[in-house]
């Protein structure tokens, strides 16, 4: 069962962590003071796991240990893991500068070499970095179910689309997952998750329809949907409750997030046209394994933060269940 609130024992030794410079430890230190935390996240309320994906701090420092703080002050134990982070903490190759300023020409060179150096790097990249990965978050508490890693375009090589299932294992995920292209390339991905055992989970926007995924279901059994129903509910003008319904046992992932319908925008939760407590009541009531995932995309309010706005979001969800 949930417990609904940080207990006063991890809120404390929270506040002194990030007050002794946490971020100053080696990354081997980080996982030991996390490891010897008496307390560890959970966010699995009535059978529901409710995930966030790492883009909805992404107005914060962003490597993994920041990463992984941030879902620990949260209290969510599971998480989707976007791709570069977890690239810069295995020694991908990064963009040369800094961002504000103008490129040096030498910058400048090094930067349009930079999808050919990182295709390379990809080809040949070896696991344990993601291993380690694995164990630190695993070690605090926190399960990676998924990662969008930046390897499985139409532009990138056979080579880094491997590349991206095999760090995917290496990181314990059941799926990968990427916006849906068009149907040679669900068709070419679906080909290698075959071959990799591994679940696609393709994700949309406002062009989402009842059928869209049809195409990509039907080339592969490792094709998956990563729903996203504010995106579907703002598209459609219409419920993800008869969707999911239909298309559960495919749904591997599922992005929650409130939109005004007819393309509206992003709204704090419960204030959109969403259903966020009836889709999560259909979760609940259906057993659906499938991970409830916090994607933050409303305007932050001034003085908040991303942390504080995904608790909002995270305590919007356990009421819902509750």
């Amino acid at each position: 069962m949930e417990k609904h609130h940080l207990s006063r024992r991890r809120f404390i030794g929270s506040g002194a962590i990030a007050a002794t410079g946490l971020l100053l430890l080696s990354k081997h230190s980080f996982a030991g003071a996390l490891l010897n935390s008496a307390d560890k996240p959970n966010s699995l309320v009535n059978g529901v796991q409710i995930g966030v994906i790492t883009y909805s701090f992404r107005s914060m420092p962003g490597t993994a240990e920041d990463l992984l703080k941030y879902c620990i002050d949260c209290n969510i134990n599971a998480i989707e893991l976007m791709g570069d982070a977890a690239e810069a903490y295995a020694g991908a190759p990064k963009r040369a500068g800094a961002y504000g300023r103008p490129q040096t020409p030498e910058e400048t060179a090094a930067n349009a070499d930079l999808p050919k150096r990182l295709a390379e790097w990809r080809a040949s990249a070896p696991m344990d970095k993601f291993v380690e990965l694995r164990k630190m978050y695993k070690d605090a508490g926190v399960k990676i179910y998924a990662w969008k890693p930046n390897a499985l375009g139409k532009k990138n090589t056979d080579a880094e689309i491997e590349y991206a299932f095999k760090a995917g294992k290496a990181l314990g995920v059941s799926h990968v997952t990427v916006e849906l292209p068009d149907d040679e390339q669900t068709k070419r991905l679906g080909d290698l998750a075959t071959k990799h055992k591994m679940m696609v989970g393709y994700h949309a926007h406002t062009q989402a329809t009842p059928t869209l995924w049809d195409t990509a279901l039907s080339q592969s059994e490792y094709n998956g949907i990563n729903l996203d129903i504010g995106h579907y509910s703002s598209g459609t003008s219409s419920s993800p409750v008869p969707f999911i319904e239909k298309y559960h046992n495919k749904i591997v992932s599922m992005h929650i997030k409130d939109r005004k319908f007819n393309n509206g925008p992003n709204a704090p939760w419960g204030t959109g046209d969403t259903p966020i407590k009836e889709v999560l009541a259909l979760m609940k009531a259906n057993k659906y394994k499938f991970p409830a995932t916090i994607e933050l995309e409303y305007n932050i309010p001034a003085g908040s933060d991303a942390v504080k706005e995904v608790k909002v979001c995270r305590e919007y969800l356990v009421s819902a269940l509750s």
